[in-house]
């Protein structure tokens, strides 16, 4: 099938990707001019684990083009994807500008009949804007479907490729039955192509981050909860997560959710709320816990080294938001650091990928370091923020020789607490006696 994916983003080029791998001639259409270029020369302007190959075969098999002619990858396709981003604005709702210029251009664009897509997060009621925006410009037939994506970052070529399922909420019997073809190469394991109408295709991207969102802030309170009383929050999630009815995933305390999804997400879903006069006030306060659990890396620090930042080395472990990508969008790295720094600690930090990510927000004000060891010269303490797969089997000795204090703070309960106070080490984690 002949398909144009508008917005080369993260998003945008999985899908473009990994539907060019199933055999569909797919043109990736973007106006960022110097990063068509990058992807024409293969290089991947983000990191995601099998994207870099994927493109580079389906582009060298001429089945995947990148362009910043929008018009012409629109006449070329009878499959549009809009896969713009949504930013959220002030008030926390998401901003439809670029989705809308998208349908507008399509319209100008509308040679023949054709399926249009919104990939791109959006609330309620967008596939009625962009079918009114389209309607205005041409008299040609066409069809609004919705079709959110799931795909965590880090995973998300496998999550595509071999979905839990794939949401499509559609406006007739045609459209469902050209995603059907589409779409069946993925799901055909027998994991759910699951139609809908369109608004609740639109609410259900946003309710599955809300209710993953919700887990997250609810063990966060528990695992505070197991600190006051002596429990051990690791044994908690084990005793709760063997439930059938609720099950592991999700269950791990940390310093809060990040990333591009979760917190834009539960703004936007809490700003529909509003607009239609119903109270949200379990994710009013799933955000408000959010927003304390960032601070409390730097709390445990604090705690760890008897209230004296001033002058003292931290070495920070882990930069991104997770593990497997270099998103530092609303990463607990961010107040961590900044809070560091504003009580004039100096910061020595390592991540894998997240370097250059990082200087856009931090510039100069913290030292950069080759590898987690370098990092760990004359500290005072260590901070584990991001649960890479190198930082889970470190060598603890030789940690405790570089560093000037054996202190460490486990973000992440990636070690035994025993262990660490047993080889000499100040140890705090999240939610364990």
């Amino acid at each position: 099938m002949n398909v144009a994916v508008v917005g080369t983003g993260y998003v945008g080029l999985v899908v473009g990707a990994c539907l060019a791998e199933m055999g569909n001639s797919v043109i990736c259409a973007d106006v960022d001019d110097d990063k068509i270029k990058q992807l024409k020369a293969n290089r991947i302007p983000i990191h995601e684990p099998g994207l870099e190959p994927l493109v580079t075969e389906n582009q060298t098999a001429g089945r995947l083009t990148f362009t910043t002619d929008v018009g012409a990858a629109v006449d070329a396709s009878e499959i549009v994807f809009i896969a713009v981003g949504t930013p959220p604005g002030e008030d926390g709702s998401a901003d439809l500008q670029h989705v809308l210029d998208v349908a507008g251009t399509i319209g100008d664009h509308m040679n023949t009949p054709k399926v249009i897509i919104t990939k791109s997060t959006v609330p309620v009621g967008t596939a009625d804007k962009v079918r009114a925006t389209i309607a205005s410009r041409t008299t040609v037939d066409f069809h609004v479907c919705s079709n959110p994506e799931f795909l965590k970052e880090g995973a998300a070529v496998e999550d595509f490729m071999k979905p839990d399922r794939v949401v499509v909420g559609v406006d007739s019997q045609e459209a469902a039955d050209i995603l059907t073809e589409l779409y069946s190469p993925f799901v055909r394991t027998g994991n759910p192509l699951i139609f809908m109408d369109i608004p609740s295709a639109e609410l259900t991207k946003y309710a599955a981050n809300a209710m993953l969102a919700t887990r997250i802030s609810f063990m966060n309170q528990v695992a505070e909860l197991c600190e006051k009383v002596g429990a051990d929050v690791n044994h908690v999630r084990k005793g709760i997560g063997s439930d059938s009815r609720i099950g592991p995933a999700f269950l791990f305390p940390g310093p809060g959710y990040g990333g591009s999804c979760f917190p834009k997400d539960v703004r936007a879903l809490l700003k529909t709320g509003e607009e239609v006069d119903v109270s949200l006030d379990l994710l009013e306060s799933v955000e408000a816990v959010n927003d304390r659990q960032k601070l409390k890396l730097l709390e445990k620090v604090c705690g760890v080294l008897n209230g004296e930042l001033e002058g003292k080395q931290v070495a920070v472990w882990g930069l991104a938001f997770k593990a497997e990508t270099d998103d530092m969008r609303e990463s607990p790295a961010i107040p961590l650091v900044q809070g560091l720094l504003k009580a004039r600690a100096r910061v020595r930090a390592y991540d894998p990928v997240a370097t250059e990510n990082a200087k856009q927000i931090f510039g100069d004000r913290i030292e950069y370091c080759p590898n987690e060891y370098e990092a760990l010269k004359d500290a005072d303490a260590l901070v584990i923020v991001t649960e890479w797969r190198a930082f889970r089997n470190p060598d603890f000795g030789k940690m405790k020789e570089l560093m000037r204090q054996p202190v460490l703070v486990d973000g992440r309960n990636l070690y035994k607490p025993a262990k660490l106070r047993a080889l000499g080490f100040v140890y705090a984690g999240f939610g364990r006696p």
